[in-house]
């Protein structure tokens, strides 16, 4: 009974189930039993928060707390405020922001953690699971297998590869974090500090090769924006690294070197995205040809020629319907071009985000709440938003939480996000040793490019799944380092008795 309770309370544990059950949420064939063993988990975070904050009174420990606790303040006014028949899902919404702060980001929190051992588990399962998955996928891609049914669509969504996730996008998604996991699990002082041998160099290229072509193939122009903000983020990280390495010399770095190095990192990223972009062309028109080859020859493997289908017997009509109909699938496969239906290139969103601006006017103070988002918009819009997987969101995660929590929620959370990267980019170019071999500008140029993503997707805090939670996650983590590497901070005392530290500011 008492292993049982220590594996209850363990936070540790449980983001490592939770975020590897999210992650499966996103598989057509397994969606439902993870989402169902999800919900179990959310109760089981949801008690994890209050049990971390009766045992280490966590929001009162969490950096910058004084932030998070005010924002949590405003949404819960928020929800209050506007009390509708919504209320339960705001009431979720709050539960899941709360899991949010306290179980992932404020992990730092927690006594006696060994944080890498952490990440390394999660970012190596989640290497093993797309790599296989991505192989499935583009294995039936090639061999010109896809189908639908129900809310499956095999290999190919709306001309897009999907693989044997849900979406084009969310795979778009999954193949970064995962190259994002090769990239930390190839630095060699994370590794040694987590006792572990390298993973295997084999598991690394495949995952990296087989992510990068499905990241063509998904045509995700959000997920092509969250790669390359990443590559760029950490190559300037790298152009202006040496400068730590000079300053412990003892030497200054003169401003025309600065200056030249600038020009040449914008130089090197617009040859980056131009690169990426043309050789993004050449994969999809080079695989759209495969599969148009591979499904004529299994077209004509398994219903011989287009003469012997016209043959007709009515004794065998329902077979020759079902030789039609897939001769007909093969000729649609045969056509995919791994480009948008939607020729336009805000595909929708900009509806999205101009039906936000009459919600905003509703309440720009304090908010509608998250809850009431879609049920004000068919009561005082134009109806755009709707109860469903793709018209619930504003698709933009800083117009969702400027519609839920108003102005003053909004400006919070801004300064609560200002802080965490003024002090993470301070530990990353202002500390004496450089941590070039380890992981932190890995985790902080994910995060850098994620606030681009979040432009464009449901991201950043009101959604349950795999990217919000990944990326509180990655906080959580960098919050870590920096707890580490940063000395005592004074204290200031109020009230004579009550003391409020600097890190809660």
């Amino acid at each position: 009974m008492k292993n049982i309770r220590s594996k209850i309370i363990d936070s540790s544990l449980f983001r490592r189930y939770y975020v590897i059950t999210l992650y499966l949420t996103n598989i057509a064939f397994i969606q439902i039993p993870a989402i169902s063993l999800a919900v179990l988990l959310f109760i089981w975070g949801a008690y994890l928060v209050y049990y971390n904050q009766k045992e280490y009174n966590t929001l009162f420990k969490l950096r910058f707390g004084l932030w998070i606790g005010s924002f949590l303040g405003i949404t819960l006014l928020s929800i209050m405020l506007n009390f509708s028949v919504t209320i339960l899902y705001s009431l979720l919404m709050f539960a899941h922001i709360s899991i949010c702060f306290s179980i992932f980001y404020g992990l730092h929190t927690e006594p006696d953690l060994d944080f890498r051992k952490e990440l390394y588990f999660i970012a190596k399962v989640i290497v093993y699971m797309t790599t296989i998955f991505n192989v499935i996928g583009i294995v039936c891609l090639m061999c010109g297998f896809s189908f639908e049914w129900y809310w499956v669509k095999f290999t190919i969504y709306e001309n897009r590869f999907t693989g044997v996730f849900v979406n084009p996008n969310i795979l778009g998604f999954i193949t970064v974090v995962a190259m994002f996991c090769c990239h930390m699990l190839y630095k060699n002082d994370f590794v040694k500090s987590v006792k572990k041998s390298r993973i295997s160099r084999i598991w690394i290229i495949s995952c990296g090769t087989t992510s990068f072509f499905s990241l063509m193939l998904c045509d995700s122009n959000a997920s092509m924006v969250l790669a390359l903000g990443y590559i760029m983020v950490y190559l300037a990280y790298c152009f202006f690294a040496d400068k730590i390495d000079i300053s412990r010399a003892g030497k200054t770095v003169s401003k025309s070197k600065i200056f030249i190095k600038i020009v040449a990192l914008m130089l090197l990223c617009c040859f980056l995205c131009g690169s990426v972009l043309v050789f993004r062309v050449i994969c999809q028109a080079g695989f759209s040809t495969i599969v148009s080859k591979s499904t004529s020859l299994i077209s004509v493997v398994f219903n011989g020629s287009e003469n012997d289908t016209i043959i007709a017997d009515n004794s065998n009509s329902s077979g020759n319907i079902k030789k039609n109909s897939l001769t007909s699938n093969s000729k649609n496969n045969s056509e995919v071009s791994f480009n948008h239906e939607n020729s336009n290139i805000d595909s929708g969103r900009f509806k999205l985000w101009a039906e936000s601006y009459t919600l905003f006017r509703i309440s720009p103070i304090i908010g509608i709440s998250n809850g009431n988002i879609v049920m004000y918009s068919e009561e005082y819009a134009n109806g755009v938003l709707s109860y469903s997987y793709h018209n619930s969101d504003l698709h933009n995660g800083f117009l969702t939480l400027l519609v839920s929590s108003g102005v003053i929620g909004f400006i919070v959370f801004c300064i609560f996000g200002f802080r965490f990267a003024k002090h993470s980019a301070q530990h990353l170019f202002l500390q004496k040793n450089t941590f070039r071999n380890d992981i932190y500008p890995c985790m902080f140029a994910f995060l850098s490019a994620y606030l681009l993503y979040a432009l464009f997707e449901k991201a950043l805090l009101y959604d349950v799944s795999f990217m919000v939670i990944w990326f509180w996650l990655i906080m959580g983590y960098l919050s870590c380092y920096i707890m580490k590497f940063e000395p005592m901070l004074e204290t200031q005392y109020l009230f004579h008795k009550k003391q409020l530290t600097r890190t809660l500011l």
